[in-house]
């Protein structure tokens, strides 16, 4: 999502209350506005199902799927999202636009084989109905696509689109699932149905609008994989991130929260509610890093860097140097401040409306969500300080930041469950968050002040294609999909070759006759 504060300079620039307003609105819309929807959707199928009739086994069991569906894609997309990422800013900066959607067609072919023959072997064992399994199976491939599609489509710039198209498919899903309702069609198979129906229809314009964009396609489809030898820390940066965010929720469906909905499929609602709400609590921090500290900050870091393109001085770099500290620094503290006012507005109010609305929160559920929220405030800020970090292309200090975040959840967490009390549940997120935010505060201290180092020096004078085994594999690829379309492309020729000598026997017959 690099560049969303860009596109949304103008609208700040508009004076007024209302300007104002409007502009964060659409920022939030932007940057969580696919998360926003999805769980308005995911919701409203919920309550749907209850007002229907559903039973609350049924109602549990579509929410387990869903839910494992979801994070088993989000999970095997995190490898591939920010080498991906990477590849397709390469390819814009040296304006080969040609050779995206070939990445994006190789991508999915590694993820969708990868990725399907592990969630088949869990879906053959899951212990539901086959028909269950087939639809979890569609969700997932469905979603794995979707995912990715919102990778390359950040190069659109085209945001607001986006947002149109998913509240689009948002409103087809719940208007499918009202019908159901209206005609007493209502079931886990139906309501599923409209979920997959929805989420589809979001893939196919998403599609629609890469085709639109990236009109011509050439080169190879597996060349990204070349950037996994490039930059290795940015694929496990993507995948600890993820462990970091959602081990934790996993960890909890073996404790003693955990509840048994069917088969392997195994939720813990105490703690699932909580941390869904929780998590709200940073859209803060995402929509404040998009509206400034990218904005402000972005000028500066190109100043100073064009400073050594461009033959500057050295007083002038060392002062571009100490404004682009300065600034970052006061942005960062700014972000902080506002993450830890929206911490304490999240719990202040949270324990109030939970009192009043039908979520089934008790006080247990309650003093989770508190805990919850410190520990998702930590990590918005610390993934912003990540953020930084990839800015300036400190890649193993993110990767250990980010190491450190997953390392630590996962093992606190498994920690409590073992040793710990139920109260105290979510404590070990925040601690993962606090490991995460000390690493990489102390890391990009250390990187910021040693800049013209790694500027200068970190890199080799002359350029050396790195190799590793994904270069070996996208070489075996490439040379295996050369021969496949060379076999292709003789079997055309030899259909025409039988064609035209077959027209030309026919004509060789009528002149012999």
């Amino acid at each position: 999502m690099a560049g969303i504060g860009f596109s949304l300079k103008k609208l700040f620039q508009t004076k007024g209350m209302f300007g104002l307003c409007r502009a964060y609105g659409y920022a939030g819309l932007i940057c969580a506005g696919p998360m926003i929807l999805g769980v308005i959707l995911l919701v409203g199928v919920y309550i749907l199902g209850q007002l229907a009739g559903l039973g609350q086994h049924e109602r549990e069991l579509l929410n387990v799927m869903l839910t494992y569906c979801l994070l088993a894609s989000l999970t095997v997309t995190s490898f591939f999202n920010m080498v991906n990422t990477r590849y397709i800013s390469d390819m814009l900066y040296e304006e080969q636009m040609d050779r995206v959607m070939p990445s994006f067609y190789g991508c999915h072919a590694i993820m969708l084989i990868g990725g399907s023959i592990l969630w088949i072997i869990f879906l053959i064992f899951c212990g539901v109905w086959i028909v269950y399994r087939v639809e979890c199976f569609c969700f997932f491939v469905i979603l794995l696509v979707t995912w990715m599609e919102m990778n390359y489509l950040t190069a659109l710039k085209d945001y607001k689109a986006l947002v149109v198209d998913f509240a689009l498919c948002l409103v087809v899903g719940l208007i499918l699932a009202l019908i159901l309702a209206f005609f007493k069609l209502v079931s886990v198979f139906s309501l599923f149905l409209c979920v997959i129906i929805a989420y589809g229809l979001l893939m196919a314009l998403y599609f629609r609008r890469l085709l639109k964009y990236f009109v011509v396609n050439r080169g190879s489809k597996f060349t990204f994989l070349r950037w996994f030898d490039k930059f290795p820390t940015l694929a496990f940066t993507g995948a600890f991130v993820n462990l970091g965010l959602f081990a934790h929720l996993v960890i909890m469906y073996f404790g003693p929260l955990r509840v048994q909905v069917e088969g392997l499929f195994y939720g813990a609602p105490m703690y699932d509610v909580p941390a869904l709400c929780a998590y709200f609590s940073l859209l803060i921090t995402t929509v404040n890093f998009v509206t400034s500290v990218e904005v402000r900050f972005y000028p500066k870091y190109r100043n100073y860097y064009s400073l050594y393109n461009d033959n500057g001085s050295i007083r002038d770099i060392e002062q571009a140097n100490s404004e682009m500290i300065s600034v970052l620094r006061q942005e960062l503290t700014n972000n902080a401040l506002k993450q830890l006012l929206s911490t304490l507005l999240f719990i202040i109010v949270g324990s109030l409306v939970f009192d009043i609305l039908p979520l089934g929160m008790n006080n247990t559920s309650i003093g989770i969500f508190r805990l919850l929220c410190v520990g998702y405030g930590v990590y918005a800020v610390s993934n912003t300080l990540m953020l930084i970090l990839l800015y300036f292309e400190d890649y193993l200090g993110a990767l250990l930041g980010t190491l450190a975040f997953a390392v630590v959840s996962i093992l606190c967490t498994i920690w409590q469950i073992l040793f710990g009390s139920i109260t105290t549940f979510g404590l070990g997120f925040v601690a993962g968050g606090i490991c995460f935010y000390l690493i990489s505060w102390l890391r990009l201290e250390y990187y910021t002040k040693r800049l013209p180092y790694y500027l200068l020096s970190r890199h080799s004078l002359v350029a050396q294609e790195v190799t590793g085994p994904f270069s070996l594999l996208s070489s075996w690829l490439d040379g295996r999909q050369d021969r496949i379309e060379r076999k292709r492309k003789g079997k055309r020729e030899n259909k025409l070759l039988k064609r035209r000598d077959k027209k030309e026997r026919k004509v060789k017959d009528r002149r012999a006759a």
